[in-house]
């Protein structure tokens, strides 16, 4: 079954890290992708780089960064190709994110 990993952030989850610190938690990322289940993956410009575009009555209208105000930032995204959901959760876990105040969201993707 292929997965979708979708990596949300708490915005502050870096502020306080060392220099070493970051640069160890980038490294996990980075490792991950050496998992014989990943397919590929990204991650996001920050939010604030975001153009949201609605389209009313016809009109398209453009709104600068992320239209939700959450708590989370969607921050990139996994796709893996695992054997079952348990199989894909437990690669989420790995996930930094999911250890710095952040979520993954695990999600599969349809099948065609």
């Amino acid at each position: 079954m292929r997965f979708a990993l979708l990596i949300n952030e708490r915005p502050e989850a870096y502020e306080g890290l060392s220099g070493d610190e970051r640069a160890a938690i980038s490294a996990e990322y980075v490792a991950l992708m050496a998992d014989e289940r990943m397919i590929g993956g990204e991650q996001l410009q920050p939010a604030d780089t975001a153009t949201t575009v609605r389209v009313e009555g016809g009109e398209m209208l453009l709104i600068d960064g992320p239209f939700a105000d959450t708590k989370e930032i969607f921050g990139g995204f996994y796709l893996i190709e695992a054997v079952d959901l348990d199989d894909a959760l437990e690669l989420a876990a790995r996930i930094p994110a999911a250890r710095l105040g952040g979520s993954v969201e695990v999600r599969p993707l349809v099948e065609r």
